[in-house]
């Protein structure tokens, strides 16, 4: 009974650390998104799954809301395609 107990602890802690560390970022804003419609804190789950809050937060930090700036004068031409010729030597 004990050790049926102490391996499924070790086996879930073992599976929460491959899903916030191994699991890419859309898998893991997924499971978020799915554990606060369980009723969960999103700020807590987001920090224990190292992804940032959903746009449905309103935090405004991804900056998805914002106008980008025209580009100005002083880019240096960023916005000019950049050409790299390459040698090969045969």
């Amino acid at each position: 009974m004990w050790q049926t107990l102490i391996v499924t602890l070790i086996v879930a802690a073992a599976l929460l650390h491959f899903c916030t560390k191994y699991l890419p970022a859309g898998a893991r804003r997924a499971i978020v998104r799915g554990l606060v419609r369980c009723g969960l804190n999103e700020a807590k789950m987001s920090v224990l799954f190292k992804v940032g809050p959903g746009c449905g937060s309103g935090c405004g930090s991804c900056g998805s809301c914002d106008t980008p700036a025209p580009p100005s004068a002083d880019d240096g031409g960023a916005g000019k395609k950049r050409v790299i010729l390459m040698q090969v030597q045969r």
